[in-house]
């Protein structure tokens, strides 16, 4: 999904409209970048990159990226991957659990048991979090910034990001730490626009 700026203008708008304090944060900020992905890879290239961002610093991870894409000769296609050792992937730092979770996510990529570079084709965000959560070691966070940077969707709500949250309390001047529980309630106002709203928490604590 693309969303134009003058879509993008528009969203915040109506968002500002409807929350004071949220309004305040965007006017101080740049125009939300969600569904303006301006350099797009396939969603399988995506998804492998998100697994080896997990938990890692963004310099590390791209430096372990850029050894496994050497590996399959620049072209991050599933078929190459799954030819790739556990030592090979190793040996570029790859863990061995995110080593089981890339050749998992490769082997239902290949077999067909999940389209995924067809998944923008589906409309219903609950059955692509479905669909990507039951492989092993793709858990909801990774799956939410999948659903938000590389498909453009627009209403994906990710409580369990600890920055949302800490962004949430800044915003509206909370004194104790908000649950991920009552952070899905509070953003129900916000509905369909909630990935909008998580992209300006995070940029409440720049």
């Amino acid at each position: 999904m693309v969303v134009t700026e003058r879509e993008m203008k528009q969203i915040v708008k109506e968002l500002s409209s409807r929350d004071a304090r949220l309004a305040k944060v965007i006017a101080a900020n740049n125009l939300c970048t969600v569904g303006r992905n301006p350099e797009p890879v396939t969603h399988f290239e995506a998804l492998v990159e998100s697994i080896i961002s997990q938990q890692l610093a963004v310099k590390a991870a791209d430096t372990i990226y850029g050894r496994v894409k050497k590996l399959v000769n620049g072209r991050m296609l599933a078929s190459r991957v799954l030819t790739l050792s556990e030592q090979d992937m190793r040996e570029a730092g790859v863990s061995g659990a995110k080593f089981k979770a890339i050749q998992g996510l490769a082997e239902a990529a290949v077999s067909k048991r999940i389209l995924v570079n067809k998944l923008h084709e589906i409309d219903d965000d609950q059955l692509i979090f479905d669909q990507l959560t039951s492989l092993w070691g793709l858990g909801p966070w990774t799956v939410d910034m999948f659903m938000m940077f590389q498909l453009g969707r627009l209403d994906i709500w990710p409580t369990g990001d600890l920055g949302v949250r800490r962004g949430w309390e800044r915003i509206y001047g909370l004194k104790e730490e908000i649950k991920p529980n009552e952070l899905e309630k509070k953003g129900e106002k916000f509905r369909p626009y909630r990935s909008v709203v998580a992209w300006y928490c995070w940029r409440a604590l720049t």
